[in-house]
């Protein structure tokens, strides 16, 4: 596990990344990130840290209309791989929703000053034709 003495140094354990994922809680997200944080989805656009509680409210109705409330975990996610170089953790990971077909990996960024970035990928079937 990767620890850090800074600030946010809680926010480079990968365990820690995911139990936040999976509360699904915006609050708690939120504090996490950096003031520049951007979320990179390739279906909703660049989310900045001032949209992401939209973004999330929107992503958990999405949900929801698929399989309902579980009161589960939003988002599980499973073989993270982490580095460390210059001050700034990047993990990728691959993530899913349960009780849906939604899954894919993340890349996620870390500093001193909070969750950096993430950008997203969703894995799906091309459209036959």
């Amino acid at each position: 596990m990767i620890r850090s003495k800074h600030r946010h140094g809680q926010c480079r354990s990968p365990e820690y990344l995911r139990r936040r994922l999976d509360e699904g809680d915006a609050a708690i997200i939120i504090s996490s990130l950096d003031d520049g944080y951007t979320l990179d989805d390739h279906n909703a656009g660049k989310i900045s840290k001032e949209a992401f509680s939209d973004y999330l409210a929107g992503f958990n109705q999405q949900v929801e209309s698929l399989c309902g409330n579980s009161g589960g975990p939003l988002i599980e996610l499973t073989e993270i791989v982490t580095q460390e170089q210059e001050g700034i953790l990047t993990a990728w990971a691959w993530w899913s929703v349960p009780g849906t077909e939604i899954q894919g990996a993340g890349l996620i960024k870390v500093g001193d000053t909070g969750v950096l970035s993430k950008r997203l990928t969703f894995y799906t079937k091309l459209a036959e034709g």
